[in-house]
């Protein structure tokens, strides 16, 4: 073959993607959606509890309102005016009047089984949407508790 020019020239050869390259490209998008998706993960979830906190702390300061304005607590987070809310995972936040005495041995209790709050327990059943009373039980251990009579607000894991 001759170019214009008149020198001899090379046939062109197809540059690509050998099947190796092609294979290393994919695990090392692998190997980075394996460390990316779970910190991820961790990070949504991070989220949920903050906003379950933030909730808690919301609606613990209209009970405190309502509780002024009345000189008692509502029997029911509707009468609150929070009866249709539910916690990030989708779940109804629970709520216990302490002041009534057939929920006295509801209370929400620490590792000694003592009550946690004195007026009311407010509370998310977390990602697994289940819960006992004992914070030591398996299904409290993620729940997103007030205790303290809202002096802390978190996991119960962390009380």
């Amino acid at each position: 073959m001759v170019d214009r020019i008149g020198t001899a020239s090379r046939p062109r050869r197809h540059r690509g993607l050998t099947l190796i390259e092609v294979i290393v490209a994919l695990g090392t998008v692998a190997v980075l959606l394996s460390i990316a998706l779970p910190a991820y993960q961790n990070y949504r979830e991070r989220a949920r509890i903050t906003q379950a906190k933030q909730d808690i702390a919301v609606i613990s300061a209209a009970i405190a309102n309502f509780h002024l304005d009345s000189r008692a607590y509502p029997n029911s987070l509707a009468e609150a005016g929070f009866g249709g809310m539910r916690d990030p995972w989708g779940n109804r936040y629970g709520y216990l009047n302490l002041g009534d005495s057939n929920t006295r041995g509801q209370a929400r209790k620490d590792h000694s089984l003592v009550p946690i709050n004195t007026d009311f327990d407010l509370y998310s059943m977390g990602p697994d949407g289940r819960s006992a009373p004992p914070l030591t039980a398996k299904y409290s251990r993620d729940d997103i508790v007030r205790a303290n009579n809202g002096a802390f607000i978190g996991v119960a894991a962390d009380y």
